[in-house]
């Protein structure tokens, strides 16, 4: 029996930079910059300057009544999810619903909720938060919510490993088609943690950029030699895997398809990223693929501007592809979307379905000053048009070394 491969079939954002995979992509191409200064309510004291925020209005998604309970993070899913159902055009009222899933990863979840019934209790001495708070809070709520909203009763699960998540969620649902568990599974990831108690805890660690002095949009700069940190950011990417000759047999828009997932842990430190564990998770994919290196025409990098990670990782790279790495272009988008933590692997896959599907490579954005310890081929400034490469690399590495790659091939 032939095994069975992962269509893409549809895709839908919610992000600073569009609310939709069309605007998504636009905003890349142009190498257009969702950063900015935060609102001083929402900085406040935490000494945070920049984010990424979605402009938002859950209106016409959901009524007044609807919003209100559902949390932003649950919200954004809803919307990116009906998008991606929407592009699919795959019609659940005749479809088996019970073979259809939901895998979704998150690394916050509801951290609005959460940031306001801790207001209620600890700052106005108020011990009576709103009913729903716990399952407005919860990190499950986003996938829930979209296997609610459409009667998806197939296998569900929720992943929250950080950075990783959302990239997770794409991989095992790809695990959970091909085995035959499922036939079509809504799979990707949210997060909206631009809180003031989230952002001093971010602050604490010392990993976030301050704004630029130039220019806030430009406070993001991996791989630079001025690299400060990363710049948080929100919202969601969702994506309609579905079997691929299912897929075919109905006349399924087929985006890319999904064919490979490593993963690994490092096992070493719970915030120092690890070359060796980002080394295997690249190798693994490579070799579920059955893609020799130098197939690989895009790696849509981790890079989230840290001194130590974007090292790191470009180790990595050239350690996986040798001679090759010299070839392959590689950027960080998280220059322009900001880092969207649980969230940055379902985003960033649908960056690097830009590059598969137009040929357009998304730049390092402000990558003025290559830092020569970070020796890759970058795409760098402003995007880069190639001929449709036949495979692409999407990189996901998190905090407690959970290292996901993703690889899509052509259709």
């Amino acid at each position: 029996m032939a095994a069975r491969r992962v269509a893409v079939t549809g895709a839908g954002v919610v992000s600073p930079l569009g609310k939709s995979l069309a605007e998504f992509h636009a905003a890349l191409a142009e190498g257009r910059s969702g950063i900015r200064r935060l609102p001083e309510s929402l900085a406040q004291s935490s000494g945070v300057q920049v984010g990424a925020l979605v402009d938002w209005n859950p209106a016409p998604l959901l009524n007044e009544a609807e919003a209100v309970n559902i949390d932003r993070v649950s919200q954004f899913a809803l919307a990116a999810a009906a998008q991606a159902l929407a592009a699919s055009r795959l019609d659940l009222s005749a479809a088996d619903r019970d073979r259809i899933g939901v895998y979704w990863g998150t690394g916050m979840g509801g951290a609005h909720t959460l940031e306001s019934a801790y207001k209620n209790v600890y700052g106005a001495g108020e011990w009576r938060v709103r009913p729903l708070t716990v399952v407005m809070a919860m990190n499950n709520a986003a996938g829930s919510n979209v296997a609610v909203r459409h009667g998806l009763r197939g296998p569900f699960a929720n992943f929250s490993t950080a950075c990783s998540s959302s990239a997770m969620a794409l991989g095992e649902a790809m695990r959970s088609i091909m085995a035959g568990r499922a036939d079509v599974i809504v799979a990707g990831g949210a997060e909206a943690l631009l809180t003031p108690g989230t952002l001093a805890a971010w602050q604490a660690l010392r990993t976030l950029a301050p704004a630029d002095a130039a220019d806030p949009a430009a406070s993001c700069k991996p791989f630079d030699k001025r690299r400060a940190g990363l710049v948080l950011g929100e919202g969601a990417a969702a994506f309609v895997l579905e079997e691929e000759s299912r897929a075919r047999a109905r006349g399924a828009p087929i985006h890319a398809l999904l064919t490979a997932y490593g993963n690994s842990c490092d096992a070493a430190h719970m915030s120092r990223p690890d070359r060796d564990g980002q080394v295997r998770a690249m190798r693994e994919a490579l070799i579920e693929a059955g893609l020799e290196p130098n197939a690989i025409g895009y790696i849509n990098a981790h890079g989230t501007a840290t001194a130590v990670g974007d090292v790191v990782e470009a180790e990595a790279i050239n350690v996986v592809f040798g001679a090759a790495a010299a070839d392959i272009p590689v950027s960080s988008t998280k220059s322009l979307h900001g880092h969207l933590l649980g969230g940055a692997g379902a985003l960033e896959f649908a960056v690097a379905l830009l590059a598969l599907e137009k040929g357009v490579l998304a730049p390092t954005a402000f990558l003025e000053q290559p830092d020569p310890a970070c020796r890759v081929r970058h795409v760098r400034l402003r995007a880069e048009r190639v001929a449709p490469p036949r495979a692409v690399m999407s990189n996901s590495f998190a905090f407690g070394g959970s290292n996901v790659v993703l690889i899509a091939e052509r259709a």
